[in-house]
């Protein structure tokens, strides 16, 4: 009796988002929440555009109210409309937008992918778009495309974490199904974990007996022998920068005194050739006298 009731009140459900989805469909109709309490029950509607659900001076809710209380049977029915503020992240929303696309004529690949960049841009951890059916056009084979980028989880109970919604659009050449998948980013996977935030937590060891203090003492010992090679590893990198800076400074100094050199001998040769005279001076010397020898020589 008890299974009867929960698939009553699960069938009642399924109807309840048919009958809005078919009502709601240009507000951006998402999701439905029914809580019961003893005076009332609440119907929170999940809507993209609430403007469009409330209505003009609330004549659509007013309308849904009475719906809800003649035909489903719902005794004291109150509606809350809430806006779902990044419909970018919502994959009922996604399908529902790239449905309403197809069947006006866009190109699939170009739908596809925008709202693939428009739920990464947002701040999706990942995201995956199947397709199926008429891809191609009128007349040709149905075949399958998928666009995912990010991270996405499959199989296990996380995958249970991912947001999933499917659709079916119906444009001129054929049935194309759409499923989406979304991981939302303030989703945190178990398996997941950050090293950095692993390695910068540090154990402290707690004193509960004697027993527990010998493990607390070798726990220290591991500790400052780490903290040792640490050490020395730091000295070694600091040994080795600064014989880098030596060799350095020694290069340097090579060089100044090699230039230094270059400058005293050009020095040096730029004083002999002050203090000796030229070839063409002794030549010259030479050739006056040899004139003034001859000139003598005639004399006599």
């Amino acid at each position: 009796m008890i299974e009867r009731l929960f698939i009553q009140k699960g069938l009642k459900k399924i109807k309840l988002e048919e009958y809005f989805r078919s009502e709601l469909k240009r507000a951006g109709f998402v999701g439905v929440d029914v809580v019961k309490t003893p005076v009332a029950t609440r119907i929170i509607i999940n809507v993209t555009r609430p403007g469009l659900a409330i209505g003009k001076k609330g004549k659509t809710i007013r309308t849904l109210t009475k719906e809800l209380e003649e035909v489903y049977g719902f005794e004291n029915p109150q509606i809350e409309v809430q806006e779902v503020k990044h419909p970018e992240l919502d994959a009922k929303a996604c399908v529902d937008r790239i449905v309403a696309l197809i069947e006006r004529g866009y190109s699939w690949r170009s739908v596809v992918y925008r709202v693939m960049e428009d739920a990464i841009a947002s701040g999706a951890q990942g995201i995956e778009i199947l397709l199926k059916g008429v891809l191609a056009g009128k007349g040709n084979r149905k075949k399958k495309e998928r666009v995912a980028k990010g991270y996405m989880k499959k199989a296990g109970e996380q995958a249970y974490l991912v947001d999933y919604a499917k659709g079916v659009a119906v444009p001129k050449q054929g049935a194309i199904g759409v499923k989406v998948r979304i991981i939302k980013p303030d989703v945190v996977f178990p398996d997941k974990r950050n090293i950095k935030e692993l390695l910068g937590k540090k154990a402290k060891p707690e004193e509960k007996g004697t027993g527990e203090e010998a493990g607390g003492s070798k726990e220290k010992k591991t500790e400052e022998k780490v903290e040792e090679r640490v050490q020395a590893s730091e000295e070694s990198a600091e040994e080795k920068k600064e014989t880098k800076e030596e060799k350095v400074k020694a290069k340097e100094k090579g060089k100044e005194d090699k230039k230094e050199s270059k400058k005293q001998e050009e020095k040096h040769k730029e004083r002999k050739q002050r203090e000796s005279p030229t070839k063409t001076e002794k030549e010259e010397s030479e050739q006056k006298q040899e004139k003034a020898c001859k000139k003598k020589g005639e004399e006599k």
